[in-house]
C-alpha cells in the first residue's frame, strides 16, 4: 500500500496522534536509548541505532501508507511516545504497537491512542485482525492488551527465525474490536 491516506491527524480527549517528525527524535531516543524502557522493545540503543530505528517509522508511513504515529499531549505539546499500526515483513500479523515515555507511565495515554490507533486500522485500512506482540515479562502491555479486549492467542518468535526472542501474540478480530470499542467511544472525542 502506497502512502494512500495522507497525513492522518487523530486527536483523543487529551492526545494527537500523528506521523513522526524530525522534532520526536531526541524524546524517542530516550525511549530506545533507556536500557529499562528499551528492553522489551529490542532492548536498549546507542544514538546513531535509535537514530536509525526512528527513521523506520517514517520510511514505513512513506513505503506502505502506515506506520505507527508519533502520540502529543495536547495540553503541553511534548511527545509522549509513539503507537499504531506495524506490519513488517514476515510479522506474525496486522500489529498495534505502542512505546510510551517513562514519564507519562501510568497516565492511561497507551490505552487512549491504542484504542484511537485500532479503529484507525479497522475503519481506514481495513485490518480484519488486530494483534500486540508482547514479551512474556512484560506485565504493564499484557495488562493493555486485555483491557482492550484482545487475548492471547499463541506463543511466537519474533523474526527473524533464529533471532531467540519469544513473545506472546495477543489478538482479537476487527469484529469483536467493534463491540469492544463502543465503551472506549468517548476517548477519541477533542
Amino acid at each position: 500500500m502506497n502512502a494512500a491516506h495522507g497525513n492522518p491527524v487523530i486527536e483523543t480527549s487529551r492526545l494527537t496522534l500523528r506521523l513522526p517528525e524530525l522534532q520526536d527524535f531526541e524524546a524517542m531516543h530516550e525511549i530506545y536509548g533507556d536500557e529499562e524502557t528499551a528492553r522489551y522493545i529490542g532492548g536498549h540503543l546507542s544514538r546513531p541505532a535509535s537514530w536509525r530505528r526512528f527513521l523506520v517509522m517514517p520510511g514505513a508511513w512513506a513505503v506502505q501508507g502506515f506506520g505507527m504515529f508519533s502520540i502529543v499531549e495536547r495540553a503541553t505539546g511534548e511527545l509522549v511516545g509513539q503507537c499504531g499500526p506495524w506490519h513488517p515483513i514476515e510479522w506474525q500479523g496486522t500489529e498495534i504497537g505502542w512505546a510510551i515515555r517513562p514519564q507519562f507511565f501510568g497516565r492511561g495515554y497507551a490505552f487512549e491512542a491504542a484504542v484511537a490507533a485500532m479503529d484507525y486500522a479497522c475503519d481506514v485500512l481495513g485490518w480484519t485482525e488486530l494483534i500486540h506482540t508482547i514479551h512474556h515479562d512484560n506485565a504493564p502491555s499484557i495488562r493493555l492488551a486485555e483491557r482492550l479486549g484482545s487475548l492471547h492467542v499463541r506463543d511466537a518468535e519474533l523474526a527473524p527465525a533464529g533471532s531467540g526472542v519469544h513473545v506472546g501474540i495477543w489478538a482479537q478480530s476487527a469484529q469483536d474490536w467493534a463491540q469492544h470499542r463502543q465503551s472506549f467511544l468517548h476517548l477519541l472525542s477533542p
